[in-house]
């Protein structure tokens, strides 16, 4: 069997760095770790081409060699992915198609003609589909409701990717998550019961990486690393003298709930295996919406004092606001701006609250008969940050909309974007020593420092000379934060753009631009529809 697995393209969003990529010399942040776990779990005999998307195009003498197309893809990649599988139809191929957006909504892989569906964990499914294939059968659609030991999953197949390519490399430690956030797909997809892979497995993939030549950051892409904080103490204490004995090759990034905090030991561990950064799910500083929508484990401390403590650990934050809850007060906006201000979190990823398919939210709203079919009101398809809600709020979405507007306008200012960057930066207790931050390759990171120069040293004269004051500042200060400082200001060049994309696609849902003008027809008000409960 000749099999070309492909990963479909991203959208421009707020996780794709665009003008971060270019100015760095890359093609991708992340590789695609499920469809390279995919290809692992495929018969040793098959002949595989593997083509990611987002770093170069297939081309049609793949197309013209292949027997089975293979496509793996998140919701937001819906647009590329339906396009592959029309033109695989088109072309006479076999397509399986799996990943997180067929096992949420299989009907649509079926609309555009899709002949496997392999469904939910492959170490489970992906058997069932190898069997079917044997039986000579045409279709089908392989699900299990059981999870998998993930102890048992292959070694992902990083020899097939263009590793100079990305940013980052990626592992992945456990599945699922602990805790019951109404509005997650995580716990739907994976479950409450994290499982985790064993140190030596995990340790295997760092190595087999690291005999591949790569050195620098890797993403452990877990949804709650901290999900099953016993074993992950496990793995650290066994990580720790790994990357002693390696002199410190990579540099760890991650995403945990805000309850790591409250862990000292897990917090001393990440530090000491060279954790330079994690995103955290803050969601919103109101603590009444945090109870509606489940997320307790943001209620029992300070949300405050845990940045602050995950800061002195070593590591930068990353977080995620919403806004759009049940109940939510007017002014969310300007209290999620007010937090980051107060936790200098360099890149807060601003959203606004959607319905996922089969999600504890998407089931409630469905029986208050407050969906909106699967897009957002304004009529763009869900899946990224800046689209209006599928659902009917209990607030104006005028309001709504204006505030994530004009929070993410003035977030992202650039003098505000640089002076938090920096902040933060000053703010982290690294390691003295040894490396703790992001990492480039020499020729690379010349590059990166070069074109930075240029673009905010030179040709931005708002920014000029706040980006030579801080810059001198973190040389004399805290140099072994320059890495970490320069993909900040780097990233900068990539947010300055996107919040203009942002303020576009709402403005035109809305009808209207909400930082210059106040709706006097179109406003959508959440009494058209009244809910029949806030959670």
């Amino acid at each position: 069997m000749k099999a070309l697995l492909i990963y479909p393209q991203f959208p421009q969003s707020f996780w794709s760095y665009d003008r971060f990529m270019k100015i760095a010399g890359l093609k991708a942040v992340l590789p695609p770790l499920g469809i390279i776990t995919v290809a692992a779990l495929l018969p040793k005999d098959w002949e595989i081409r593997f083509c990611d998307r987002n770093v170069n195009l297939e081309t049609e003498a793949d197309w013209e060699w292949c027997d089975l197309v293979i496509l793996s893809a998140m919701l937001v990649q819906k647009p590329d992915f339906h396009a592959l599988i029309q033109k695989a139809v088109r072309l006479g191929k076999k397509v399986a198609v799996g990943g997180p957006y067929p096992t949420s909504i299989p009907q649509d892989a079926l609309n555009s003609g899709a002949n496997y569906l392999i469904l939910d964990e492959g170490e489970l499914t992906v058997p069932q589909f190898l069997e079917a294939l044997k039986d000579g059968k045409e279709q089908g659609i392989f699900r299990s409701a059981e999870k998998p030991d993930v102890s048992q999953s292959p070694m992902p197949r990083f020899d097939l990717l263009q590793r100079d390519a990305y940013l980052m490399m990626a592992i992945q430690f456990s599945r699922g998550c602990p805790f019951n956030c109404e509005f997650c797909d995580i716990i739907t997809l994976y479950g409450r019961k994290p499982r985790t892979k064993e140190p030596h497995q995990t340790i295997a993939e760092l190595q087999a990486l690291y005999d591949l030549g790569w050195r620098g950051s890797l993403f452990i892409v877990d949804d709650n690393f901290i999900g099953n904080q016993r074993n992950v103490k496990r793995f650290l204490k066994e990580l720790i003298p790994w990357v002693k004995q390696h002199d410190y090759p990579f540099t760890f990034i991650t995403e945990a709930s805000v309850n790591l905090a409250e862990d000292d030991e897990l917090l001393q561990l990440m530090n000491e295996a060279g954790f330079y950064a994690v995103f955290l799910g803050i969601e919103t500083p109101d603590q009444d919406s945090l109870q509606v929508t489940q997320k307790l484990q943001n209620t029992r401390n300070p949300l405050i004092e845990a940045c602050r403590k995950i800061n002195e650990a070593g590591m930068l934050i990353y977080a995620g606001f919403i806004l759009g809850f049940d109940g939510e007060r007017p002014g969310a906006g300007e209290r999620i701006q007010a937090f980051v201000e107060q936790t200098s979190i360099p890149q807060p990823m601003l959203g606004i609250l959607q319905a996922l398919p089969n999600t504890a939210l998407w089931n409630r709203l469905q029986k208050e008969e407050r969906l909106i079919e699967s897009k957002g009101i304004g009529g763009t398809e869900v899946g990224d940050q800046n689209t209006l809600m599928n659902f009917i709020p209990t607030r104006s979405i005028n309001e709504i909309a204006r505030e994530y507007v004009e929070g993410f306008w003035t977030l992202y200012e650039p003098s505000n974007y640089l002076r938090r960057s920096f902040q933060q930066c000053l703010s982290i207790n690294s390691p003295s020593g040894r490396k703790q931050t992001m990492q480039f390759s020499p020729g690379k990171g010349l590059r990166l420092v070069a074109q930075l120069i240029w673009h905010q040293g030179l040709m931005r004269p708002e920014i000029r000379g706040q980006f030579w004051r801080q810059l001198w500042t973190i040389l004399v200060k805290k140099p072994q934060v320059l890495n970490m400082y320069l993909g900040l200001c780097a990233a900068g060049e990539h947010f300055w753009e996107y919040r203009a994309l942002a303020r576009e696609r709402i403005t035109q849902q809305l009808g209207y631009d909400p930082l210059r003008e106040r709706p006097w027809r179109l406003e959508i008000a959440a009494t058209q529809t009244k809910p029949t409960s806030v959670g």
